[in-house]
């Protein structure tokens, strides 16, 4: 398994007026090299947000993520629509129960 760079793993935060998930970087840039490998079978908080983050900065569609990783468009939006709502941290899958029952 190949090691992560300084850019994947460093602090996952949401962003205050949109939520937005960002992988705080400093300088670096975020690229492909720097999202989790294609053949990823758990998919833990921080790689999630990796993956939505990486779309959400362009480096690859929707579509392209979703084949890339073998998830459903479904699956993926329920990533983007849960940072969106609650938070990186909703991601976790110990959480989904308490979130999905939440209300806005």
């Amino acid at each position: 398994m190949k090691p992560l760079n300084k850019a994947a793993t460093t602090r996952l935060r949401a962003e205050s007026g949109g939520e937005v998930a960002k992988i705080e970087a400093g300088s670096d840039r975020l690229t492909l090299d720097d999202l989790p490998p294609p053949d990823t079978r758990r998919w833990v908080m921080r790689r999630k947000a990796e993956v939505v983050a990486g779309v959400r900065a362009g480096l690859l569609s929707v579509a392209d993520a979703c084949q890339r990783y073998g998830l459903s468009e479904e699956e993926f939006n329920s990533w983007q629509e849960t940072i969106d709502r609650h938070g990186v941290q909703a991601l976790r899958v110990t959480r989904l129960q308490d979130y999905r029952r939440r209300p806005f």
